[in-house]
């Protein structure tokens, strides 16, 4: 095979680990950063209590440490991972706690004079969390969540210390191969490129949901 292709075919094998790592976290921790943030709020104390302490630790600790504690601390307890489930659980857990913040801080920003009305138009608690107070959380909450999203595209490199084959390790192996920094710039430019994505998706949400701030 040509050196040149298989350099090609090399690259993109990792983008695509790159690009399943990114958007499995993404799917899994925005929800979980939802669902944490509710239950920071929650007027149940030992729940709120426990998830104040969980985003206090994820936060607290560097993810390369979390990726090595899943990896290779679980197994101690009999907990044994792939190197694929294990950054998906680490990256996961991370910035579900990063967005539970952000989430959390959202739905406090809504005036609680909002949810009174929408009480005496006798909406219901469903209603008014749909109709109401959800358009007015996704507006505030869409620019701290895309410069979360765009740091997660950034992280994702760090799986290589799992030994997994992804966009940065196999440039890096490419370049120690052939003493060639071509496959660096590649790689640059497929973060970049992500990057850009995603900053024009969140640029046209947050013109959509604009309306709800007026």
């Amino acid at each position: 095979m040509d050196k040149r292709l298989e350099t090609t075919l090399s690259i993109l094998g990792g983008a695509r680990i790159t690009l399943e790592i990114f958007l499995v976290t993404l799917l899994l921790s925005l929800p979980l950063g939802f669902l944490s943030a509710l239950a920071r709020l929650s007027h149940l104390r030992p729940l709120s209590r426990f998830m104040e302490v969980y985003i206090w630790i994820l936060r607290g600790s560097p993810l390369m440490l979390q990726l090595l504690f899943v990896y290779f601390a679980l197994p101690l307890v009999g907990i044994r991972l792939d190197p694929v489930p294990s950054a998906l659980l680490a990256f996961t857990l991370n910035y579900g706690a990063y967005f539970a913040e952000i989430f959390r801080a959202g739905i406090q920003a809504v005036d609680r004079g909002q949810y009174e009305a929408a009480k005496s138009l006798g909406m219901t608690y469903t209603q008014t969390m749909r109709r109401i107070v959800l358009p007015q959380v996704i507006y505030r909450v869409l620019p701290p969540v895309s410069n979360e999203t765009i740091n997660l595209v950034k992280d994702t490199s760090l799986i290589y210390i799992l030994a997994m084959n992804d966009l940065l390790r196999v440039a890096r192996t490419i370049v120690q191969r052939d003493f060639d920094m071509t496959a660096f710039f590649i790689a640059g430019a497929f973060y970049l490129a992500m990057t850009a994505v995603l900053t024009w998706v969140f640029q046209k949400l947050e013109a959509h949901y604009g309306k709800y701030d007026e």
